[in-house]
C-alpha cells in the first residue's frame, strides 16, 4: 500500500505541532509506521517524540556543512518514541530570511536522499500558519501531500485561517490530488464549540474528524517532553488522539473544499459561537458602548 502523505494546517499557536505528534503516537501505537517532517523555523514538530528541546534542522547543518548536498540522510533524520522517524526543516534566523525556502530545500533533499521509503504507512508535514507562503504551501502546492487535515477551534481567527486554508486547497487542487481531510477541532472551551466547528465543517463540505476536548494533562505531558500517550497511556486524553488516530487511518472522505464568505463566517459565528443570544446591533461596538446601549 502507498505511503499516506497527509499535512497539518491551522492557525499559529492552535496546536498543530502538539496535535500531530499525539495523533502520531496513536498511529505508531497502532503498530503504524511513521515519520513526522517539521515545516517551522521553531522546529518543534518533533521535541515530544524525541524528549528533546529541538531536533537539529536540515537548514542549520546545510549551513554548518557548506550546502545541502554535503548532508546524508542520516545526518537529519532521528528516531523517536514508536520508532517514529523525524525531521526538522528549520529555516533562517528572524529578520534574515524566508522560512518557507527551507520547506522547499528539505523535502527536496528528503526525496533525493529517499527517505520516502516504501515500508512507511505515513508521512506527516507539520506546516507552519496558513498557505499564503509560496514555500510553506510546498505540501500541497507539488502534491507532496494529498491529505490535508486543519486543527482549528471555535475562536474566529482560528476559523477563518481554517477557511484561508480551505481556498489555498481549491487553488492547487484544480492541478493535483490535494484534497482536504477534514477538521481537527483542539478544543478552547468556547461556547458550542463542538456545533460551531461541525456547522463549518459542513459548509466547508467536509468533517470535523474529531474533537480534542482540552485538558492539562496534554501541558503535564509536554513539560516532561513527551506525548500524553507516552507519559500517562491511561488518561483519558490518551484515548482520544487514540480515537483521532483510528479516525484518521479509517478516513475516505478526500474533497476539494467550498470556502466561505467573511459574511458567512460571521453568521455562523452569530448562530453558534460567541456572539449567541446578542443583537446584532452591538457588532462593532466596545463593551463601554454596549453598556450604555443597555442602559
Amino acid at each position: 500500500m502507498a505511503t499516506r502523505q497527509c499535512a497539518i494546517y491551522g492557525k499559529g499557536g492552535i496546536g498543530k505541532s502538539t496535535t500531530t505528534q499525539n495523533l502520531v503516537a496513536g498511529l505508531a501505537e497502532l503498530g503504524k509506521k511513521v515519520m513526522i517532517v517539521g515545516c517551522d523555523p521553531k522546529a518543534d514538530s518533533t521535541r515530544l517524540i524525541l524528549h528533546s528541546k529541538a531536533q537539529d534542522t536540515i537548514m542549520q547543518m546545510a549551513a554548518d556543512a557548506g550546502s545541502v548536498e554535503d548532508l546524508e540522510l542520516e545526518d537529519v533524520m532521528a528516531t523517536g518514541y514508536g520508532g517514529i522517524k523525524c525531521v526538522e526543516s528549520g529555516g533562517p534566523e528572524p529578520g534574515v530570511g524566508c522560512a518557507g525556502r527551507g520547506v522547499i530545500t528539505a523535502i527536496n533533499f528528503l526525496e533525493e536522499e529517499g527517505a520516502y521509503e516504501d515500508d512507511l504507512d505515513f508521512v506527516f508535514y507539520d506546516v507552519l500558519g496558513d498557505v499564503v507562503c509560496g514555500g510553506f504551501a510546498m505540501p500541497i502546492r507539488e502534491n507532496k501531500a494529498q491529505e490535508i487535515y486543519i486543527v482549528c477551534s471555535g475562536e474566529m481567527m482560528a476559523m477563518y485561517a481554517a477557511n484561508n486554508i480551505a481556498k489555498g486547497i481549491c487553488k492547487y487542487a484544480k492541478s493535483g490530488s490535494v484534497r482536504l481531510a477534514g477538521l481537527i477541532c483542539n478544543s478552547r472551551n468556547t461556547a458550542r464549540e463542538d456545533e460551531l466547528i461541525i456547522e463549518l465543517a459542513r459548509q466547508l463540505g467536509t468533517q470535523m474528524i474529531h474533537f480534542v476536548p482540552r485538558d492539562n494533562v496534554v501541558q503535564r505531558a509536554e513539560i516532561r517532553r513527551m506525548t500524553v500517550i507516552e507519559y500517562d497511556p491511561k488518561a483519558k486524553q490518551a484515548d482520544e488522539y487514540r480515537t483521532l488516530a483510528q479516525k484518521v487511518i479509517d478516513n475516505k472522505m478526500f474533497v476539494v473544499p467550498t470556502p466561505i464568505t467573511m459574511d458567512e463566517l460571521e453568521d455562523l459565528l452569530m448562530k453558534f459561537g460567541i456572539m449567541e443570544g446578542e443583537d446584532e446591533s452591538i457588532i462593532g461596538k466596545t463593551a463601554a458602548e454596549e453598556q450604555a446601549v443597555a442602559a
